[in-house]
């Protein structure tokens, strides 16, 4: 069975505080086969880590976590950026024509400036075939996402949906990369695509924190890489 985190932030986000060597390297010790990193809004951390997977063993799917109006929308298997703002039937249609699928993230999560999709949002838009050809799965762990409940409820309607099933980290600090996966039967990243399209995959709880723990962690990291956020935003 193969292990994946499909939900990453690197210092190329706004709120990142990992280089992306370091996310590499973490994954390499916990023994995930794949990882997405899904910046804010940005490709270029997921390029550079696509650059430097096979040093690492591990493989890289480039993603986005795109800003739709609607609410926060993972992209995978894309490397070009798409533009904020559009509404989802819109992101989702244009990440199909660059060739990747999408996955809701922490669905009606709320709390700390979260921006995400409605479930009557989630609906609408799969109405569309189109849109339903590409959105073909639904984060129902996120493991760190301080609304717990969320959770719950992302999975309940990932089960009326019958659609594919993730458990991410979202992590945006090093020590939380992998509290949430993604178990797929294979290793590769071919094999994971497959698995959400035929919704088989498998959501893995790897660790917790506490809501506390979670924002002190994030803060003290987010201070201690300020010269490393500023070098890249020289670049």
């Amino acid at each position: 069975m193969g292990l994946a985190d499909l939900h990453l932030h690197t210092i190329y986000s706004y709120d990142g505080t990992a280089s992306v060597p370091a996310v590499l390297n973490r994954a390499k010790q916990l023994g995930l086969d794949v990882i997405a990193i899904t910046d804010h809004d940005e490709i270029k951390g997921a390029l550079k880590a696509m650059e430097l997977a096979s040093a690492y063993g591990v493989e890289v799917i480039p993603g986005i976590e795109i800003t739709t109006a609607d609410g926060d929308l993972l992209a995978f298997f894309i490397t070009e950026k798409v533009d904020a703002g559009l509404s989802l039937v819109e992101t989702v249609l244009r990440v199909r024509e660059l060739g990747g699928v999408c996955v809701a993230p922490h669905p009606m999560a709320g709390g700390m400036g979260m921006k995400s999709l409605k479930a009557r949002t989630i609906l609408k838009a799969l109405r569309n075939p189109a849109v339903a050809e590409a959105l073909i799965g639904i984060e129902v762990y996120n493991g760190t996402s301080i609304d717990r409940i969320s959770n719950h409820s992302a999975s309940l309607l990932a089960s009326r949906l019958h659609i594919a099933k993730t458990g991410s980290s979202d992590a945006h600090v090093i020590d939380t990369i992998g509290f949430g996966a993604t178990e797929f039967d294979g290793s590769t990243a071919a094999d994971l695509l497959m698995a959400l399209k035929n919704k088989t995959t498998k959501v893995c709880k790897q660790n917790e924190w506490s809501m506390y723990k979670i924002m002190g962690s994030w803060a003290l990291n987010y201070i201690g890489s300020v010269f490393i956020r500023l070098a890249i935003a020289t670049q």
